[in-house]
Order: structure tokens, then sequence, then C-alpha cells
């Protein structure tokens, strides 16, 4: 497994490998533009070669990009709508550009509307922004279920997938602290395997792409995205270490998204506590 943290892009992507080798990372996240804004950044190709040399001397493996959460791919706003389709097909362009492991989305919300058309809504855009750029894959990341959110169950993702026309770029990235919120009990090896069982009967083989590693403030079934920082939340440190070390996610990308001690994310103790409950995890299970 390759774990690692999100990270800032300031100053250029390969700024974002420098932060994260700094805090021992193996993978890293960024947000590709101003996640509080809609202007989409377009890498040079001078910003594109360093950040490529950056990730061929370090050791960092691989790269995943985070479609900013102003999102929404659902709304029946013909703007939004807009807006989101051109922020999606940047972030796919410069995962393109950077050799990205994914872009990660959060779907939409059908906000105070039906769920099915929201879905075909959705769709459409994903398969309008997949196909104006050539490879990076896409997964659509589960959901906590607040309010009109999709994504809460393998039923909504295996949906918006065949909405989108079925790609086989689109994939999934679960989050351990989302599933837990939207009512799936991953604390024990065979809770977690019952999951990925379910989910592979609906969504199907193949897949889980990538994951989200945070723990929950909140408790089991809250439908409240609240994350807590590895170990100090409901799933505590054999929760986290079950979701670390389930054999079908050991070749896959793991970010920490946890708030931190000072509220700036995940550092270097909290990877070296994750690899310590991946180590522990593995040695429960032979």
């Amino acid at each position: 497994m390759l774990i690692g943290a999100h990270v800032s892009p300031a100053g250029g992507p390969a700024n974002a490998v420098a932060r994260g080798v700094e805090r021992g990372c193996d993978a890293i996240q960024i947000f590709n533009q101003n996640p509080r804004g809609w202007k989409p950044t377009v890498y040079t190709d001078e910003q594109v070669a360093e950040f490529r040399e950056a990730m061929a001397s370090s050791r960092v493996d691989a790269l995943l990009i985070h479609a900013v959460y102003l999102l929404n791919a659902a709304t029946t706003d013909k703007e939004m709508r807009d807006k989101t389709r051109a922020s999606l097909i940047a972030s796919l362009r410069a995962g393109d550009a950077l050799g990205a492991h994914a872009v990660v989305l959060h779907p939409g919300s059908a906000l105070g509307g039906k769920v099915g058309p929201a879905i075909k809504r959705a769709g459409k855009v994903i398969a309008q922004a997949l196909a104006e750029s050539d490879s990076c894959a896409l997964h659509l990341e589960n959901t906590a279920g607040t309010g009109g959110t999709l994504g809460r169950s393998f039923h909504e993702l295996a949906d918006l997938i065949d909405a989108a026309g079925g790609s086989s770029r689109l994939g999934l990235c679960l989050d351990s602290c989302h599933l837990f919120a939207a009512g799936f009990d991953i604390r024990t090896e065979e809770g977690l395997a019952s999951v990925l069982d379910e989910c592979v009967e609906i969504v199907g083989a193949g897949r889980v792409g990538s994951l989200h590693l945070n723990d929950s403030q909140t408790p089991l079934g809250s439908n409240r995205d609240r994350h807590a920082d590895v170990g100090e939340g409901e799933l505590g440190r054999r929760g986290c270490s079950v979701f670390l070390s389930e054999p079908r996610f050991a070749e896959l990308p793991c970010v920490l998204e946890t708030p931190g001690p000072d509220g700036h994310g995940p550092t270097r103790a909290q990877i070296t506590l994750t690899r310590r409950l991946l180590g522990q995890g593995v040695k429960r299970r032979s």
C-alpha cells in the first residue's frame, strides 16, 4: 500500500512532491486549482517537467488530484453545471499531463430533488469530461450521505458509473470515514470483507482504485462527514488498522485527509503511525 497525505501544491506541483517527502509519503494528493475559486489551473510545460523530475527522484510513487468541492455535476443550474464540467476537464487534463494515478471526484448532490434524475445529470457531465480528456482515471468518492449527496451506497455509485457510460477509466475512491458514517461497519476484518464483497457484487470487480484513510468524529450511520485524526475517532486504531491491512487494498494509494494536531493537515508522525497500524493489521491476518 502507498501511504500518503493531501498536501499543498502552492508554488507549483513539484513543491507538493517536496511536501510529501517531508512527511515521509509514498503518495500525495493535491487540488489542481484554488479550492475556493472556479479558475482552473493549467500547468506549463516547465512545471510539468519539474514535477516529473521531482517524482522520479523521490520516494513518492503516486499522485491523486482531488477535484475541488465547489463542483456539483448533478445540479439543475446550467451555469453551475458548465463550470463543473470545465473544472473537471481541467483536472483530468492536469492528471494526463502530470501522470496522475487518478482524479477523485465527489459526484455531486441532488439537493432537494430526486436522486434518479440527479444521477443521470451527473453521469452526462462525467461522460463529457472523460470525452474531453485522454486517459487519466476518474475515481468517484463514496459519501457520508449528508443531505442529497450522491454516492452514499454502492447502488448509487454503480448507477453513476452506468450513467457516465461505464468507461474503464471510471473507478471508486473509498473513504473510511464516509463508509462508516453511511452505515457500513468496517471496524472488523469480517465486517470490512463483507462490505467489499457487496461493493464487488454491485459495482463490479476492479473498480476500487484509491483510498482515503480518515477516522470519524461521529458514530456509525450518522451521515455526517466529520474527519478525525487516525485512531482518534469512532474507528479507533483497530478499525484504521483493519482498513489499512485489507488484502484487496494492498496495491492502492491511500491518502490521509485528517485535520492534524494544528489543523494544517496530516503530519509526518501521523504517516508513521499509519504505517505502524498497517503492520499490526498485516500481522493479525497472518
